[in-house]
């Protein structure tokens, strides 16, 4: 899947493709740049090989990721976008749009008729394009993020 990315100098989108080994260096530094308790390596290392650990490809370079996943609840399979990040020099280009679409699209094929996520309550960006894509509020999480910041869960129903 390849995405216009707007604002660009005429280049192509990204391309969106399974996370190889040879990609976690640079999912870990996207992940350092982009959060203050961001996951350790091994965190990414376990998802490799499950179909929701993508990354974006641009002028060669990884310039983000998403890891996603479905599990059982309450009987029905739950997606989750567990983690999902751009590198901060191209952020505003479609990338994050294009990672979020490729995932939903995934967990609905891994059987998901619900998709969850957190969000921080102070993260406008990302709840913006949460919400255009169809995710809406559910609750919210008192000190989810470093004990001091709460997290809005968001939901979206699958068709």
């Amino acid at each position: 899947m390849t995405l216009p990315a707007s604002g660009s100098n005429g280049t192509e989108g990204p391309s969106i493709r399974p996370a190889e080994r040879a990609d976690l260096l640079a999912v870990v530094r996207i992940e350092n740049a982009s959060f203050s308790q961001p996951w350790p390596y091994d965190a990414f290392e376990r998802f490799l090989g499950e179909p929701g650990f993508l990354v974006a490809i641009r002028d060669g370079r990884v310039a983000g990721y998403v890891v996603a996943d479905v599990t059982e609840n309450f009987g029905r399979d739950l997606g989750h976008v567990k983690d999902i990040a751009v590198h901060p020099a191209h952020r505003g280009s479609g990338i994050g749009s294009a990672l979020l679409s490729r995932s939903i699209g995934v967990l609905a094929a891994q059987g998901a008729d619900t998709v969850k996520l957190e969000v921080r309550e102070s993260n406008e960006g990302a709840k913006r394009l949460y919400r255009e894509f169809g995710f809406e509020p559910l609750r919210r999480v008192p000190g989810y993020y470093d004990n001091e910041e709460d997290a809005i869960v968001m939901l979206r129903k699958l068709d």
